[in-house]
């Protein structure tokens, strides 16, 4: 059985490249000298698959940042450019596409027998980080996470420590994705609205635990309607895929590997990698600082609980940051908040 990711894909209308992108092996490395602009993209050999990895920034001696996409199956590398332009000036960008995403699930197409284990993706990500590390000459790198990354980049960041002089963590999950706490919330919202038709659409839902996959999708495109009515939106001009994705063969790759993906994470009896989540369980110590961006309006990963897991955590520093006018989804005010607690961090050879 195959379902739609919650999340829509953004349109990909632009112009054919010439060299398709599932060609490319990844460069050979370059002399670095600061004030070097860096702008690398092919697969790598990451655990044991060909991977797809996204480098790009200013100055190539610049702190490095691995942005951990969420999902899982959704990656940013197709309109990472606009979102995170802003950064490139400060920082060195790499990102990756997941096994059962993107260009890598183009290159490896995983079936649905095949589980994907957060444990792989942990090693993946880890394995990326030195890569990149070792690319630029540097010790240590800055990790990026938020929703499902914010779980994935947490295994990474309790497993190799020394690799990262910081985690930032975004619309931190903790626990099982669909929680009777964001259903009521939801579910709140709706009937002070009079909104009669998201009220019916909830209900039907039925109590927890769920096993139809699509419910999680159901719920959060309700969510997704009422975040909108308190947050900024995301400027146009960040919306639509730079042009390398813009093919009719990334366009099914993506809807696959989403498919793919987020069927994994729920499961097909609300047994996924979705439901057995519990972050407490790897206890509270960490090695590296540990800051925390929570947006006020978020109905999927609420402040109450991430607050509670950051309290709950201990770390040589750490940081907690609520985002006005921010739900679950990046949008402007979340994007400048992460970018000023990466400028904090700064460079950590």
């Amino acid at each position: 059985m195959k379902i739609r990711h919650l999340l829509q894909l953004l349109p990909l209308t632009l112009a054919l490249p010439q060299l398709p992108a599932y060609a490319q092996a990844f460069p050979p490395a370059a002399s670095c000298s600061a004030g070097t602009p860096v702008d690398e993209k092919g697969f790598v050999r990451i655990g044991g698959m060909d991977q797809w990895v996204r480098i790009k920034g200013s100055n190539c001696a610049n702190p490095i940042v691995v942005l951990v996409h969420g999902g899982p199956g959704n990656p940013t590398t197709p309109f990472a450019d606009k979102f995170y332009q802003s950064w490139e000036k400060d920082l060195t960008i790499v990102q990756w596409d997941q096994r059962g995403a993107g260009m890598t699930f183009g290159r490896t197409p995983l079936t649905d027998d095949i589980p994907l284990k957060i444990e792989e993706l942990r090693d993946d990500g880890i394995e990326v980080a030195r890569f990149a590390a070792k690319r630029f000459g540097k010790e240590r790198v800055i990790l990026l996470g938020g929703s499902w990354s914010s779980v994935l980049g947490v295994h990474m960041a309790k497993a190799a420590p020394g690799l990262f002089c910081g985690y930032i963590s975004s619309s931190q999950l903790v626990g099982e994705f669909s929680d009777r706490r964001n259903i009521d919330a939801t579910l709140a919202l709706a009937r002070a609205a009079g909104d009669q038709e998201s009220i019916s659409k909830i209900e039907a839902l039925g109590p927890l635990p769920w096993t139809n996959p699509r419910n999680p999708g159901i719920l959060r495109r309700v969510m997704r309607k009422y975040e909108a009515m308190s947050t900024e939106p995301v400027p146009k001009a960040w919306m639509g895929a730079t042009a390398e994705y813009a093919t009719a063969k990334y366009d099914a790759d993506y809807a696959a590997g989403e498919d793919y993906s987020w069927l994994q994470f729920v499961g097909m009896k609300g047994d996924g990698i979705g439901s057995k989540i519990d972050l407490y369980k790897l206890g509270p110590k960490f090695d590296v600082p540990f800051y925390m961006v929570q947006g006020e309006q978020d109905l999927v990963t609420m402040p109450e609980p991430s607050r509670r897991y950051f309290d709950f955590i201990q770390a040589p520093y750490k940081e907690f940051v609520t985002v006005p006018r921010a739900g679950h989804d990046p949008n402007p005010p979340m994007v400048a908040t992460q970018l000023r607690l990466l400028k904090k961090i700064g460079d950590c050879h």
